[in-house]
């Protein structure tokens, strides 16, 4: 352990950027428990990293707008085929989104397979690089984010299965270049898992509270052993989750059992 490596003027702008992601993945991921497409965000994160992997191999560049805007296209791509393929075959809606995400990550892998620094690119895409945040590099994000809460949060039952795709999409995209993909799935679901017994505003509120916890513990802990930053906030985010989880469960259990006395 070692305090010399916590430096404030890093971790600020890392933690930021988790609570940024978890603002639209809070509400997004207690809505995909409720369709019960548990991994349409992999799928969707994966095709957003092959949608940057391409870009970045066509016009031999790793940011710029044509980087976002193949991100983006990817993404609205794989969208509105999981839209079509929800009204056609809506049985089989959680396979095709398994095999979405395994064409996508086996696509970033045979892209990069003569690129000498392929792996390390790979690694950095699933498991992120929130420590390289910054305050201007989050603004863009918090724009996003902004508009799609603004649009989702008060209109999302009038959206239906497109707006949601469409909403996903857009916010994964830029999530998943914030955090990677690996922190994209632990900050949908895990939170949004871990307040099933509870409703509306308070499970919201209790949502953010176990992830934002989550993100600072994880950073904080990272930054100590020298650890990656993403892979530990994940193991933290479960753990802390695990511990909210248990205590509701015991509330609730304990609240139905004085109410039907």
């Amino acid at each position: 352990m070692n305090w010399d490596l916590v430096d404030w003027s890093i971790i600020g702008p890392a933690l930021v950027a988790g609570l940024l992601v978890l603002s639209t993945h809070v509400p997004l991921g207690q809505e995909v428990l409720k369709r019960g497409i548990i991994f349409i965000d992999l799928a969707i994160a994966q095709v957003a990293a092959l949608g940057v992997i391409a870009a970045e191999i066509i016009i031999d560049a790793e940011h710029g707008w044509q980087v976002q805007a193949a991100a983006v296209t990817a993404s609205l791509l794989a969208a509105a085929v999981l839209n079509w393929s929800e009204k056609r075959w809506p049985q089989q809606q959680e396979a095709l989104i398994g095999i979405l995400f395994v064409l996508a990550a086996t696509g970033g892998i045979l892209l990069l397979a003569n690129n000498p620094h392929g792996g390390e690119h790979l690694k950095d895409l699933l498991i992120g690089q929130i420590l390289w945040s910054t305050w201007s590099s989050l603004l863009p994000v918090l724009l996003l984010y902004v508009v799609l809460l603004a649009v989702w949060l008060p209109f999302r039952e009038r959206l239906g299965p497109l707006g949601f795709y469409v909403t996903f999409a857009f916010a994964v995209t830029a999530s998943v270049q914030v955090v990677g993909v690996y922190l994209v799935f632990a900050s949908l679901i895990i939170p949004a898992l871990a307040t099933m017994p509870m409703h509306g505003v308070r499970r919201a509120l209790t949502s953010y509270a176990v992830g934002g916890v989550s993100y600072f513990i994880g950073i904080l802990l990272s930054a100590l052993f020298d650890l990656p930053t993403g892979a530990v906030i994940v193991w933290t985010m479960a753990c802390c989750s695990a511990l909210a989880g248990f205590l509701l469960g015991r509330h609730y259990v304990k609240a139905d059992a004085a109410f039907s006395r």
